[in-house]
């Protein structure tokens, strides 16, 4: 009889050492996957911050081109034989786009969105001009990147918009979803 209830408090001791080491380890496992969410986290504050930084100094450094034509000729890579006012419209076109385009990548805009904001740029003849003169531009981006698959989206969209038999711009396109 002693060694049965020797070997009982035995195993019973074993079966608590495993479930204490069972708990401790899931709680080690929580705890390292709760401290791994939070550095995601951090990463994309991180991330949103420097993209915010990016357009403020974007803009900073375009409204500084559109305010003084000498300082303009440094970034302009349009036509020359666009007028210099017609050109510096075109500077104000990239920054209302870029702007939309930070609003993407930030996650502020999912792709649907923006789709839908430039379909209503793109009612502006002044904004399809830019879109057309910016053409070489967009022809230099790795084809990959952020950019130029949304310029891709973009000229489909203008494709629809040229070939559309409707005066109802806001239904016209097929806007993607993520």
């Amino acid at each position: 009889m002693g060694s049965a209830a020797l070997s009982l408090l035995l195993a019973t001791a074993t079966i608590t050492v495993a479930a204490r080491q069972r708990r401790a380890e899931a709680a080690r496992l929580e705890a390292a996957r709760l401290e791994e969410r939070r550095l995601q986290l951090e990463e994309l504050a991180i991330r949103r911050k420097a993209l915010a930084h990016q357009q403020r100094m974007h803009w900073e450094l375009l409204a500084r081109a559109i305010d003084d034509p000498s300082l303009a000729a440094v970034i302009d890579t349009y036509d020359k034989s666009i007028p210099v006012e017609k050109r510096r419209q075109f500077f104000y076109a990239n920054a209302w786009y870029v702007h939309l385009f930070h609003l993407y990548r930030a996650g502020i805009l999912d792709r649907e969105e923006l789709y839908r904001y430039l379909r209503e740029f793109f009612q502006s003849p002044l904004f399809r001009e830019y879109w057309e003169a910016s053409q070489g531009q967009r022809a230099t981006l790795n084809e990959s990147s952020d950019e130029a698959v949304i310029g891709r989206m973009v000229d489909g969209l203008v494709m629809d918009l040229d070939e559309a038999d409707t005066d109802e711009w806001w239904v016209v396109g097929n806007p993607p979803s993520d």
